[in-house]
């Protein structure tokens, strides 16, 4: 494989990513980004600098001004590798990597960095309810990418089920679109409003963030779709793909016929590159989530090797804009461009920003926390849906002595599938935590190894030469 040498990598081309690279170019480092998607931007602002959206302003103003970011880090002089898989880290720095090329070729290499910053950002959290696994049921993220990425609008039945604020935030942006939902099914316990009181008085440190909550809800409020709050329970019914849906409101069930069931329940760090990484994790009982552990810069447990934006904990896009270049004035020091005193001063109104902006976390992570038949479903439901181990079979194994996550796998291979645990892992956790009476932090989480993701055997015996058939910045600049 050939080796490319750099001052920084970023894995990872979204807020967090691109505002580190900017920040680091501007002090001088030699910066490489890689990222899978072929645009810059992440989840939160994907195909912003060339929308396939007649009118990209339906997605709001948040969306569109990502491109403003994307524009400035296209110009920051850093080198970008889209299409590029990072499926190796060791502890030394050295990352492993597939790249698409430009004429449908592969290839592979490894990059040798003195520094690294992990900003691969968040994943929806699993939601395993009953028919969960039946086509045409998706997450809401998903389907969000491919209105973004595609200009693909539902144009069936469609029903919205679920709680936070990107349940609100799609139902806003399909509303505005012109699409027709069937319901939205709010899951957000009426038991959650009473904790978040108290977290009510620091959100007001962030009213944007109110205000533009208040301001979706009037929008749904206003329109005709049915919107039912306080669902106690969920599943999906059909023969083949799903045709309805069933929920329980004050234990009353109602069936609606839908052909599309878009779910939602809040995101969660992706941990998957720190976790096999060895990074130490602690579990968030206030998120409900693992993230690794961070000193005040994003610094991991493991000297050289940063996470910045959500892959650390949930925060939303402006906090990843600005722990990105948190972490890059640090690496500025660390590697001897720049003094302590430059790094503390650069930094000083940055982490004000910060604590202003997270100041609304508390109340949002209380108010919508996930119902526990959500995150610990019944036993016939499927939890891991790559092996279709159910959660009963994790009660099962708990009774027999399985004691985490990875015994669980030598009992059923519950976690070894394609997903490596994406979609399980949480959710088997939360099971056996809970059937042992032990805390999630005892009961831990899968061993993560490479490759991170699948890897043809075509790519590793193909060697990448870099600049061979890279595409200019300016292809990507915003129209």
């Amino acid at each position: 494989m050939s080796m490319t040498h750099v001052d920084l990598l970023i894995i990872g081309a979204g807020p967090a990513g691109m505002s580190c690279a900017i920040q680091a170019r501007e002090a001088g480092l030699d910066v490489l980004l890689l990222d899978e998607n072929q645009q810059p931007g992440g989840q939160i602002y994907r195909s912003v600098a060339q929308s396939p959206l007649a009118d990209p302003d339906l997605l709001g103003k948040d969306y569109t001004a990502g491109a403003v970011l994307v524009k400035r880090f296209l110009a920051s002089g850093a080198t970008y590798w889209p299409g590029t898989l990072a499926w190796q880290i060791t502890r030394d720095r050295q990352v492993s990597f597939t790249r698409n090329g430009a004429n449908g070729s592969g290839g592979s290499g490894q990059i040798q960095a003195r520094a690294l910053v992990i900003a691969n950002g968040a994943q929806e959290r699993p939601v395993p309810f009953p028919g969960w696994t039946l086509p045409g049921v998706m997450g809401i993220g998903a389907a969000q990418t491919l209105l973004k990425s595609a200009a693909l609008l539902p144009s069936q039945r469609v029903v919205l089920a679920g709680s936070g604020p990107l349940l609100y935030l799609f139902a806003w942006q399909l509303i505005r679109s012109g699409s027709s939902v069937a319901a939205i099914l709010d899951t957000t316990p009426r038991a959650n409003r009473f904790p978040a009181l108290r977290y009510l008085f620091s959100a007001l440190r962030a009213p944007g963030y109110l205000l533009k909550g208040m301001g979706l809800l009037k929008t749904i409020r206003g329109s005709a779709t049915p919107h039912i709050q306080h669902v106690e329970s969920l599943s999906a019914q059909g023969q083949g793909a799903v045709g309805s849906v069933r929920y329980t409101v004050k234990g009353r069930e109602t069936q609606i016929d839908s052909d599309l069931l878009l779910v939602h329940q809040g995101v969660i760090p992706n941990v998957q590159l720190t976790r096999s990484l060895g990074c130490e994790h602690r579990w968030d009982e206030m998120q409900l989530c693992w993230r690794p552990e961070l000193d005040e810069w994003g610094q991991t447990s493991l000297t050289g090797i940063y996470v910045a934006g959500d892959g650390g904990g949930i925060d939303g896009a402006k906090v990843a804009e600005l722990s990105g270049a948190v972490a890059a004035l640090q690496i500025g020091q660390q590697l001897g461009f720049f003094t302590e005193s430059v790094r503390d001063t650069e930094a000083r109104p940055l982490k004000r920003q910060l604590n202003a902006h997270r100041a609304i976390r508390p109340f949002l992570d209380t108010l919508y926390r996930p119902a526990d038949i959500f995150r610990r479903p019944s036993d016939p439901t499927i939890v891991c849906r790559c092996e279709e181990v159910s959660a009963g079979d994790i009660r099962a194994m708990s009774r027999l002595g399985c004691s985490g996550p990875n015994q669980a796998k030598s009992f059923s291979r519950c976690g070894m599938g394609p997903c490596q645990g994406r979609m399980c892992g949480i959710t088997v956790g939360e099971i056996l935590a809970e059937a042992r009476h032990a805390p999630m932090q005892k009961v831990g989480y899968y061993r993560i190894r490479p490759p991170i993701k699948p890897v043809q055997l075509i790519d590793l015996a193909n060697a990448y030469v870099p600049d061979a058939d890279a595409a200019p910045m300016a292809a990507f600049v915003p129209k």
